[in-house]
């Protein structure tokens, strides 16, 4: 067997000011693999479908994984690069039994709505019909018919926060290399849940409804069971959340599975609106709070998102409320963090922080501060079931002002562990409040250590209050819009 294996990876908020460029991509070629042919950040699937082609002799050919952060819509030259880079490698290496494509599943680009679908296409129109084609997709993902025609099987991460993408990627590999090896034959069906939102698989109803899916996956002839949650900051047609199901050769069974679980979903639908607080009320509840860490998720400013993470709302609330004892984190502002670490480690100075990318970022902050952390390419670690990954963050400082910790970095990311804080000094079991820029992906890390978790929904770019988004193109006859747009 000969396996082809590649992707091209970001989630578009299309309300973003800030384009995705070339820059803005980190890609990795076949030249740049480690010694032991290791992708690392993000790229364990790739690392996983390389070990099982090792294991069973077969032919392994990686050719590019590009992934840039969550931003504005794609400049449309650099995603046709990509592509077309990537399609000339696959027809340069023809004839393939399979193709294997870590994609995201919302990726825009200008004069394209749905990237995957438009990949996955073309793909398919190279390797022709009886190459099996399997793709991985993040959850926050806009799934179309099309893409479910032109491929055998997608297999979608079920975990918000995502802890089991290599998980998924085992499970898509075992999947398609049977389907190639005549093992079984893969169907697929998708059922229209008429739904947009957020929903976080931690807590129930959402706990129950993954852990259904998982054990339904036991059942003859089941392959695979996904929700593909959407992508709620994309402006597109396509914008909802859809149930997937893939079963061994019986499209009936899949369509009834399809169904079943997506109108259990949608039964649901009003406990999984997202417990976020507005700013003042966030923070009077967690200040009423007498003992303990509080852990404030600033979802609206989360850089995972496509929101800038630049914001000054939280910041500016904890100053003038004269809080201390309380670490905020990450603000990206390149410029703060160039400045800070030529003054050095224990300076004092004043500092114009944050506020930079427009009027979701807030205005900018004049403070009085003291450098009291610097770090060159800092990492945090993110908890995933196989073993923590390392995030880059850039250079960072931490900056003293008032009580407050801030910690600042020159990479855009959002937050996904303790180790942001703890990379200073910062015992964050030792913080009255942490304030965390991140929508959910921050969960793993810090549910352990905290006493308490709120959500807030301040101003930002990605606003967790769905109705609040301007759309003018998404479809929303869907709930939270219309209560039941099945009648």
């Amino acid at each position: 067997m000969k396996v082809f294996a590649g992707g091209i990876e970001t989630e578009t908020n299309t309300f973003s000011p800030m384009p995705t460029g070339m820059d803005d991509f980190h890609v990795v070629r076949a030249a740049d693999l480690d010694a032991n042919g290791d992708l690392g950040g993000f790229g364990g699937p790739f690392n996983i479908f390389r070990r099982r082609c090792q294991e069973r002799g077969w032919d392994y050919i990686f050719s590019l994984y590009a992934f840039a952060q969550p931003a504005g819509t794609t400049v449309r030259a650099v995603y046709e690069s990509l592509r077309d880079e990537m399609l000339a490698a696959l027809k340069a290496s023809l004839p393939v039994d399979i193709v294997l494509l870590p994609l995201h599943g919302a990726m825009v680009a200008e004069g394209y709505d749905d990237c995957e679908t438009d990949i996955v296409t073309r793909v398919r129109d190279i390797v022709g019909p009886q190459a099996k084609i399997g793709v991985e997709l993040d959850l926050h993902c806009d799934l179309t018919q099309e893409t479910i025609d032109a491929v055998d099987a997608v297999v979608i991460f079920k975990e918000y926060p995502h802890v089991d993408i290599n998980e998924r990627a085992e499970e898509l590999f075992t999947i398609i290399a049977d389907a190639a090896e005549g093992k079984t034959k893969p169907t697929m069906a998708l059922y229209d849940c008429r739904m947009i939102g957020l929903y976080l698989t931690p807590f129930e109803p959402m706990r129950g409804f993954v852990d259904a899916m998982i054990a339904r996956e036991n059942d003859a002839g089941v392959l695979s069971l996904s929700l593909a949650h959407c992508f709620p900051w994309a402006d597109v047609p396509t914008c909802g959340a859809y149930m997937l199901a893939v079963t061994d050769d019986d499209p009936a069974l899949a369509a009834n599975i399809a169904r079943e679980f997506g109108e259990r979903f949608f039964a649901i639908r009003h406990e999984t609106d997202p417990p976020s607080l507005p700013l003042d009320e966030a923070l009077d509840k967690a200040l009423a709070r007498e003992s303990g860490l509080v852990v404030i998720a600033d979802q609206s400013d989360n850089a995972g998102g496509g929101a800038p993470s630049d914001s000054t709302f939280a910041l500016r609330a904890l100053l003038e409320r004269g809080v201390t004892d309380v670490a905020i984190g990450m603000i990206w502002d390149p410029v703060a963090v160039s400045v800070a670490m030529s003054a050095g480690e224990g300076a004092r100075l004043d500092l114009r922080l944050g506020g930079k990318m427009g009027p979701m970022s807030g205005d900018p902050l004049d403070l009085r501060v003291t450098v009291s952390g610097i770090m060159h390419n800092m990492k945090q670690q993110w908890t995933q079931s196989e073993g923590p990954v390392a995030i880059e963050c850039g250079d960072s400082v931490c900056l003293h002002c008032q009580g407050v910790d801030i910690i600042v970095n020159s990479k855009r990311g959002q937050v996904f562990s303790p180790t942001v804080f703890s990379n200073f000094g910062i015992n964050p079991r030792s913080k009255r409040l942490l304030v965390v820029k991140s929508t959910q992906h921050f969960y793993a890390g810090f549910a352990p250590i905290a006493d308490e978790i709120i959500y807030m929904a301040g101003p930002g770019a990605i606003p967790p209050i769905f109705t609040e988004i301007p759309y003018q193109r998404a479809d929303l006859r869907k709930y939270p819009f219309i209560d039941n747009p099945f009648v």
